[in-house]
């Protein structure tokens, strides 16, 4: 046997400079390079102009989306120098677009507090465009460099003049289309981060504006001569107060005053506001130097500590609780709280570049003194408040006893196995969560298709009988009671509230399949509900889908087509009809050629409309809606969370005037609408 010969040597060995790990391994900087990603690249633009802000030189910042998938941001800072970098003997901005982990953060006595501390933000963006150019206003000149694939076009260029006030950036970036998979940024997702930023700091003006061509049009259909172009304007002085006025503007309050609070302890700049509702869901947004903490830390850590410890406090000391009463228990104190919490910190300690979660035990400690002194201020001076708070907290106790007791009952120990599964569960054979996809049917009917129709190895069948419960109206111990969402708890494998395991997750792939109609779109609704609100982390997994059974088929002779769109349809109708009408032609010179005066009559051409899944047998069913390599699936993603909280509390929640209102707004833009 011949020896191996070994090459792994010192040329194994590749070094990545400059920018060349980013454009490598994107994932590493900016999470992924789906939507998530690409909007990254404005965020870490934004937070260096709001760095500014937060260094008291920068009150206007201006996002603008342009045509061919570019984006602009243009602040009033003082503009990125320009002058030579000793070290580099370059631009200085050519130095912090080129160079990971450059840049003014890394000295104390520039920023203050500043988001971007790792250096990596511009150079990112720079690496991550096929196009990228660097405008910077300061010393009374206007100084250009322009870049492709991260490679600089030219030396830095003085192109005009300008005043000596006027200072700032300004850097427009077109993606590369090649390294990311969505490609369009999103409009509704920006808004609501930058009004987030406006909120964050009070006195900062930040205006998006759409320039793309889809945008035009809806200005022109809405003749805003005036404004050739759609713009939204946030500014508020209110601060994170007003932030959460907002947030619960489609709810019901459980108390009069918001509090508030902004204070500063040991260099730590804290900033708190909360309010209840009527709801059963929190809603707690974490943000250190105005970045986004998706995942919390010790700044949210201490917050709950002082919040549980406060208000068992003032329970007992004012005969909420008796002696023999348990305390309170944070999962009680949170239902129906939307909090801000927002840190600006001189050195913050994130987990990784996206800045996902804080890990400064300094936050921690700061926290939890200064607001577990100011909320039981603010409760003993407003006890109309407290009260309202203490109340609906009690309340949130004694349906969480309800519920241990009925879980108690419905998912005790080896509920799970084996035989105590649904009735109405036509299971898999394959015991591979990974490789099994359980699909949740609207009716018995459809079900009865679905079970004949699948593939019996990996596909499991759970029909349901009219709509479920609106768990937006119903506590845990109504859901646990309630058999149809037994039956689907059970089923899923992970259970429910606190003893939630998305390791006995038996299907990775759960899918809704419910008629094309109103009663279906109601009912997948009601489904996308509870898994929001109750199996969150099935919907961040990726999980849940969407079935997209065909609404038509299109049938001509022995020939036949489905449609899923009335698009689709219309080009099925149209292709057919000319080939019926070129074929006709041929058939007549042909019979004109022989003599023959018959002429080939236009074969007709039915089209049949779906509206409910049972009326399609379990072939077709398997065809158009089961079999993975035909079907059409939506995977049910979430991009902004308080704006699917929002629209969750609109839809389902339990006042009837917003939900009025979006009905009405948008009416006219619902398509294939079958009452």
């Amino acid at each position: 046997m011949a020896k191996k010969t070994n090459s792994y040597t010192a040329d194994s060995i590749t070094v990545l400079e400059g920018l060349d790990p980013v454009q490598k391994r994107p994932g590493m900087y900016i999470g992924n390079t789906s939507s998530e990603g690409l909007h990254h690249l404005l965020e870490e633009i934004v937070d260096n102009a709001v760095d500014e802000s937060l260094a008291g030189f920068c009150t206007d910042i201006q996002v603008t989306l342009l045509p061919d998938h570019k984006l602009e941001v243009k602040d009033n800072g003082r503009g990125i120098p320009v002058d030579i970098h000793k070290q580099t003997k370059k631009s200085a901005l050519e130095v912090v677009l080129t160079t990971l982990h450059s840049g003014g953060k890394f000295d104390n006595g520039t920023y203050k507090i500043s988001g971007g501390l790792h250096g990596v933000g511009v150079s990112v963006v720079n690496a991550l465009s096929s196009w990228l150019r660097a405008e910077i206003r300061r010393d009374g000149k206007i100084y250009v460099q322009e870049y492709k694939n991260g490679v600089p076009q030219s030396q830095v260029k003085v192109v005009g003049k300008t005043s000596e006030n006027d200072t700032g950036t300004t850097i427009s970036f077109q993606p590369n289309l090649k390294i990311f998979s969505v490609h369009e940024f999103n409009l509704d997702l920006i808004i609501n981060r930058l009004r987030q930023h406006a909120y964050l700091t009070s006195g900062l003006r930040i205006t998006v504006t759409d320039k793309r061509e889809s945008a035009q049009e809806v200005v022109n259909t809405l003749a805003k001569e005036n404004n050739p172009y759609p713009s939204y304007q946030f500014y508020f002085e209110g601060g994170i107060a007003s932030y959460i006025r907002f947030l619960n503007s489609k709810k019901k309050p459980c108390h009069e005053h918001i509090f508030y609070l902004n204070k500063e302890i040991d260099n730590i700049k804290v900033e708190i506001a909360l309010l209840y509702n009527s709801e059963y869901q929190e809603e707690i947004l974490a943000f250190t130097n105005n970045i986004d903490n998706p995942e919390g830390g010790t700044h949210v850590a201490g917050f709950k500590s002082a919040l549980t410890r406060t208000i068992n406090s003032y329970a007992r000391t004012n005969s909420f609780l008796k002696e023999k009463d348990e305390n309170l228990t944070g999962e009680d104190l949170r239902e129906g709280l939307t909090a801000v919490i927002s840190v600006k910190i001189r050195e913050p300690l994130f987990e990784g570049q996206t800045k996902t979660k804080l890990g400064n035990v300094e936050a921690k400690q700061a926290v939890e003194s200064v607001f577990g002194d100011a909320f039981s201020i603010f409760l003993q001076e407003n006890p109309r408040d407290a009260n309202g708070i203490i109340e609906k907290c009690i309340l949130a106790a004694r349906a969480r006893l309800a519920a241990r007791a009925a879980r108690a009952n419905v998912l005790r120990k080896g509920a799970l196995e084996g035989m105590t599964l649904p009735g109405k569960l036509a299971d898999c054979s394959s015991k591979d969560p990974q490789q099994s996809e359980l699909f949740i049917v609207e009716g018995d009917s459809a079900g009865g298709s679905a079970k004949q129709g699948r593939n019996r190895e990996f596909q499991a069948i759970l029909p349901l009988r009219g709509k479920i419960l609106n768990i937006e109206k119903a506590r845990l111990d109504k859901i646990l009671v309630n058999d149809t969402l037994k039956s689907l708890i059970i089923a899923i494998g992970t259970n429910i509230g606190e003893q939630f395991d998305i390791k006995n997750l038996r299907y990775h792939r759960i899918v809704i399949m419910t008629d094309a109609d109103v009663d279906g779109a109601h009912i997948r609704t009601l489904l996308l509900t509870l898994f929001y609100r109750y199996f969150l982390d099935l919907v961040t997994g990726g999980h849940i889908y969407i079935a997209q059974p065909p609404l038509y088929k299109i049938q001509s002779g022995k020939d036949f087509r489905y449609a899923y769109q009335d698009a689709e349809k219309e080009s099925i109708i149209n292709e057919w009809q000319e080939k019926s009408r070129l074929k006709k032609l041929a058939s007549k010179n042909e019979n004109k050629t022989k003599g023959d005066n018959e002429i080939e009559k236009l074969v007709g051409i039915s089209v049949q409309r779906y509206k409910g899944l049972g009326e399609m047998n379990s072939e077709q069913l398997w065809a158009t809606t089961m079999n993975p390599s035909q079907r059409l699936v939506k995977r049910v993603t979430i991009e902004d969370s308080h704006k699917a909280d929002e629209i969750f509390t609109i839809l389902m929640g339990e006042e009837v005037a917003p939900r009025k209102r979006f009905i009405q707004t948008h009416a006219k833009s619902v398509k294939n609408l079958d009452v």
